[in-house]
């Protein structure tokens, strides 16, 4: 057949070349029928394999945010900070660097600051997660909260969530003697660690504002630390 020369079997569901038609070679109709059925099956296989991939990689989990009790399936390398956002349309922590050097991310988990862009979602079945907007559940502002209004400790307000997040940290953490790099060591083991300025800045140190208003969210933090009623010595 003139022209027919070096033709692609394609055409015909075979994944092989025609010979030349000076040959003699002429395709064999069962032979591409077959060839056609078991390249079908081992796509099949492919596909239900890549399923059941997918379907390995997710997981149910329940999580109390902000005193509600949240049940949400995510894929199992997903962060904390993206199952809030993304999948549970809780936007209180921002995503700022996502590698846990900014800490707009912060969040309370089970009480101690965490940043949840380094926590994978999926670690934290049935712990407790609050955010800035869930501090107070009486509606109100929390202490920290007014703080940070009065001492005007924002600008644009992008990391201001996970300041106030970690400044409430900062006063459990003190309160319970967890000492930091610039504690006086002739503070006794466990006792509460007073919070100076120099305390204040060391220990929320990984939380960066762009805007600059350092000056004020010591202040803030200073102000509702010294409110605080007194821890006894243990």
């Amino acid at each position: 057949m003139p022209g027919s020369a070096g033709r692609d079997a394609s055409a015909y569901g075979v994944g092989v070349a025609f010979a030349r038609c000076d040959d003699g070679y002429t395709p064999d109709v069962h032979e591409a029928a077959e060839t056609r059925e078991t390249r079908e099956a081992g796509e099949a296989g492919v596909a239900s394999g890549a399923t059941e991939a997918m379907e390995a990689t997710e997981a149910k989990l329940t999580l109390t945010v902000d005193g509600s009790a949240r049940t949400v399936t995510v894929d199992t390398r997903t962060s904390l900070l993206d199952a809030l956002r993304e999948r549970l349309g809780v936007t209180s922590p921002k995503k700022g660097c996502d590698h846990g050097q900014c800490g707009a991310c912060t969040v309370l988990l089970d009480g101690r600051r965490t940043l949840s862009c380094l926590s994978l979602a999926v670690a934290q079945q049935g712990r407790d997660v609050v955010t800035a907007s869930g501090l107070d559940d009486s509606g109100d502002l929390h202490p920290m909260q007014e703080a940070f209004v009065e001492h005007d400790a924002l600008q644009c307000g992008y990391c201001t969530p996970g300041q106030i997040c970690s400044a409430v940290g900062v006063l459990e953490e003190a309160a319970a003697g967890h000492p930091s790099l610039v504690t006086d060591p002739d503070v006794p083991a466990g006792s509460a660690v007073p919070l100076t300025d120099d305390e204040i800045r060391e220990r929320m140190s990984g939380n960066l504002c762009r805007c600059g208003a350092y000056v004020d969210i010591v202040a803030a933090i200073r102000d509702v630390a010294a409110q605080r009623p007194p821890v006894p010595s243990r």
